[in-house]
């Protein structure tokens, strides 16, 4: 077995590429890896294409990211929330667009892509803007439209505990995107509040198995989202 356990999450990010499509885990501030995505804005990867639930908030984390103009495109569902001031801005300027995809699609397409299904069919967004220039096609008498799906060549997620194989537990509703996101993405890094050796898991609550991660990095006291928005931090 390989020990996964990288130094630093500058180090776990490093060979992040100009152009790559990264999955940033979390739903909101829950299980959003601020760490991992901080080291990226350090260093310096731009023409990123980013899936993930929203938009990020303030001027932190994943709204930093977009902030200083390395995400061309974003594939999300709550592309504004209470607090997310940065996307408005660049999609309103052309800068970054916006792939638009309801919740429950965007976590099957993920779920799908790692799954190795190409495509499938779905309901929901039938008769919206959103299924404009997609295949639809009638079963049973109700009709549905073909999503794709979504495959990435890094994930940046959020784990609770992870053992140096890569083993993750998330703590609890953070969990969100993350397994999805890891079986989804060529390489799978993950920032943990712990990193134990192997055996210091119980393998029956084990979430992804590490046969889905590539790194792991251990960040002790993460930053919460909510705390630094409400301090009006900014990022770097």
């Amino acid at each position: 077995m390989i020990n996964k356990q990288v130094s630093s999450p500058a180090e776990a990010v490093a060979d992040v590429f100009d152009g790559a499509t990264v999955m940033v885990g979390g739903f909101g501030e829950a299980g959003s890896p601020i760490e991992l995505i901080h080291a990226l804005i350090d260093q310096g990867a731009t023409d990123l294409t980013v899936v993930s639930n929203n938009t990020g908030s303030g001027e932190v984390g994943l709204a930093a990211l977009l902030k200083a103009g390395r995400v061309s495109k974003v594939v999300c569902s709550f592309p504004r929330t209470a607090n997310s001031t940065v996307f408005p801005e660049l999609y309103r300027s052309g800068k970054t667009t916006l792939e638009l995809v309801p919740q429950g699609t965007l976590a099957e397409r993920i779920r799908a892509g790692g799954a190795g299904i190409p495509a499938f069919y779905t309901p929901a967004a039938v008769g919206t803007p959103l299924a404009d220039g997609k295949e639809t096609r009638e079963f049973e008498g109700q009709e549905f439209v073909l999503e794709r799906g979504l495959k990435a060549d890094f994930a940046l997620i959020k784990g609770r505990t992870a053992d140096t194989y890569g083993n993750i537990v998330y703590n609890k509703t953070a969990r969100n995107f993350g397994p999805i996101m890891a079986m989804a993405a060529k390489v799978a890094i993950v920032q943990a509040e712990r990193v134990v050796e192997p055996g210091g898991i119980d393998p029956e609550v084990v979430v992804t198995p590490g046969l889905f991660v590539e790194r792991v990095v251990a960040v002790a006291n993460p930053v919460h989202e909510s705390e630094l928005v409400a301090a009006g931090e900014t990022y770097p």
